[in-house]
């Protein structure tokens, strides 16, 4: 139920969406694998999750009532920052977003790793930061069993997360089913990283790779963009000029004009 109040809190006040592509799911599912894949295939940037020179992460895991609260303050602040350049570009992919970053700080709370005072803290600051950005234009979340999720992390052997108990995983993957079963922010993209094996599947591949082509309709095969965006990109180019050169232009025709376009 807390999800759903979340969305319907953000969607109130957010009617547009940006041209961020988002992926999300568990620890250990993928993400910044298909990540990679997906922005070559579509020649894209990419932002990646701020765990590389993290000065906490591995912290928290070791004593996480200690680390939570600064943790969670540090991923918000470095996903916002991300979210503020992201909205700048054309088009690009994020690994975990700001409007993902609930699910870790919900359950910490409930888990009694986090105080409620703590919490209350780090849900008012969010919702300041998610006035100031506009929703994502798709949302695609990597579904993992536990089992498999672990058997992932076991291979990439990062020593802190080898340290972590079972019951934390299961939390965690509890939290995100609830939270993508209430997702309504954009349109959305479920993959069974169970049965799919993108990085040694070619066909499993193509079939993430045309399920993004038939919710954006943005790109073409290659990253190649589709007329219809190199058309929309002239448009704002020759936007940019006009405005430059303080020339008179029908603002709220060209707006139509874009939102039609999209």
């Amino acid at each position: 139920m807390y999800y759903e109040i979340f969305f319907k809190k953000f969607i109130e006040t957010h009617t547009e969406n940006s041209q961020v592509i988002c992926i999300d799911g568990v620890v250990g599912v993928g993400k910044s694998t298909l990540g990679e894949l997906i922005t070559k295939e579509f020649g894209i940037n990419m932002f990646q999750e701020p765990v590389i020179d993290n000065p906490l992460l591995d912290k928290f895991y070791y004593d996480k009532k200690r680390y939570s609260f600064p943790l969670q303050i540090f991923f918000l602040n470095k996903r916002f920052q991300m979210m503020l350049e992201a909205l700048e570009l054309n088009s690009c992919l994020m690994d975990r977003s700001i409007y993902g970053d609930i699910i870790f700080s919900k359950m910490l709370c409930m888990d009694n790793e986090m105080t409620k005072e703590e919490y209350d803290v780090y849900e008012e600051l969010l919702e300041t930061m998610l006035k100031l950005v506009k929703k994502p234009k798709l949302m695609i979340y990597l579904k993992s069993s536990v089992s498999s999720a672990m058997a992932k992390i076991k291979e990439r052997g990062r020593a802190y997360e080898l340290e972590v108990p079972t019951e934390y995983w299961e939390s965690l993957n509890r939290h995100y089913e609830a939270y993508f079963e209430a997702y309504n922010l954009s349109d959305l993209l479920i993959f069974d990283m169970d049965t799919l094996n993108p990085r040694d599947n070619r066909e499993d591949r193509e079939y993430i790779f045309s399920e993004i082509r038939k919710k954006l309709k943005w790109f073409t095969k290659k990253g190649k963009k589709s007329q219809k965006a190199l058309f929309l990109i002239k448009i704002k180019e020759r936007y940019a000029y006009y405005v430059n050169q303080k020339y008179k232009i029908n603002i709220p025709l060209f707006t139509k004009l874009v939102k039609y376009l999209f």
